[in-house]
């Protein structure tokens, strides 16, 4: 038995997988836009590992500063008991670019677990038990996060959950009114991501964290995909006009390593201090090697013009991503979703893409839609090919069908 072949026997047998038929490329090493498998084969990247590689693959910049961090020092502490200066300075960082009063961070793991940190805080400042999220909300897979998806299939196993969360509609400005003095927070994703990227209408964002002023609510908003340059600015909420009581961090944050963070006032931050003490604790957040790699990742977003091309690239991939089989492209930035007439042209397309060696994959809840979250560093004609192929299988899906 070849390398190769063993690679992905041992990969099925020995890792807990998440759904019965993974992708599976074996992967060899990665770097820019492409993925190369242990055949040799270079695959365009549109997805960076699920919006999580915002400099694209072992940028110079973050394999540095990991290098440089690791022959310093690795784990030495605790969260929040030592000085680490990687950590300190990607906070202070933070604190330069959120706008007021987002000026301290709680740096985890993931970002679920920053969902979790959001919302025992959330409950912790305002005194209230009740939760609200948004129906085909995704916020992570941890109990707590868990309990804020109302999709019966997927939650039923694992009941009971967080009790006391309740459910708006997204972009329904009718249900605002669920929101009363019995809430401690409403959480909503800033687009949602699962749902197939649903942008905030109407100044909804805006009038939703209204309400929640008026009744002592706190707005908790999930940036974990749409942070970090994604949208045109580094974070998602600049385009709708409106700061969240929490924001909470993730995925892109890291240049390819695994963080979460959540930001939020000093003086609600600081409650997680005492009464009790120790009100959120974690070992390994605040990681310095993951923390120099993230303030790599944010210098080399906030130093360059990569922002802003993402709106120019989002121009060029509409451009080149017309075809009768594409019904809209949702989103903004390099967070967009082709929306195909069925969910069998999605699934098709991105098998069939695999196969031409471009690396696209689906979201959550809308089986019609296929993720286009490449790097931010791809460049424009990485951005042709791989609109070139899709284009060519979609063409290839419509002749077949025809046929038929």
């Amino acid at each position: 038995m070849n390398r190769r072949s063993r690679l992905k026997e041992d990969f099925l047998k020995y890792q807990a997988q998440t759904t019965p038929h993974p992708l599976a490329l074996e992967v060899s090493h990665a770097k820019g836009s492409y993925i190369t498998t242990t055949d040799g084969k270079q695959h365009l990247d549109f997805v960076a590992g699920v919006s999580a590689c915002s400099l694209g693959h072992a940028h110079p910049a973050v394999v540095n500063a990991i290098k440089e961090q690791a022959e310093k020092y690795l784990h030495v502490m605790v969260y929040g008991e030592y000085a680490q200066k990687p950590a300190v300075d990607l906070t202070k960082l933070l604190a330069e670019h959120l706008p007021d009063p987002l000026k301290k961070t709680y740096l985890v793991n993931s970002g679920t677990e920053a969902i979790e940190g959001a919302l025992k805080l959330a409950r912790r400042a305002i005194g209230r038990s009740e939760i609200i999220a948004a129906k085909s909300a995704y916020h992570g897979n941890t109990m707590g996060s868990l309990s804020l998806m109302d999709f019966e299939e997927r939650v039923k196993p694992f009941r009971p959950l967080v009790g006391d969360i309740s459910f708006i509609e997204f972009n329904n400005e009718a249900e605002l009114s669920n929101i009363t003095n019995k809430t401690a927070a409403v959480i909503l994703e800033t687009i949602q991501g699962g749902a197939g990227f649903i942008m905030p209408v109407n100044s909804y964002l805006q009038k939703v964290k209204k309400k929640c002023e008026e009744v002592g609510a706190l707005l908790i908003l999930d940036e974990i995909q749409p942070g970090f340059g994604r949208t045109g600015k580094l974070f998602g909420f600049e385009n709708f006009g409106v700061v969240p009581d929490i924001v909470v961090l993730g995925k892109g944050m890291g240049g390819g390593l695994p963080i979460g963070a959540f930001s939020a006032s000093e003086e609600l931050m600081d409650l997680l201090m005492d009464n009790p003490k120790l009100g959120h604790i974690t070992t390994f957040g605040g990681n310095p090697v993951i923390a120099a790699a993230a303030l790599a990742t944010l210098k080399e977003l906030t130093e360059t013009d990569l922002i802003q091309q993402s709106l120019e690239k989002e121009e060029l991939i509409r451009k080149n991503l017309q075809h009768p089989l594409i019904e809209e492209i949702r989103g903004t930035g390099l967070m967009l979703a082709l929306i195909l007439k069925s969910a069998e042209i999605a699934d098709k397309l991105v098998l069939l893409a695999k196969e031409k060696q471009l690396i696209l994959f689906w979201l959550l809840f809308e089986k019609r839609a296929v993720r286009l979250t490449p790097p931010l560093t791809i460049s424009n004609e990485e951005i042709l090919k791989g609109c070139g192929i899709i284009v060519d299988i979609l063409s290839e899906i419509e002749k077949n069908e025809k046929e038929c």
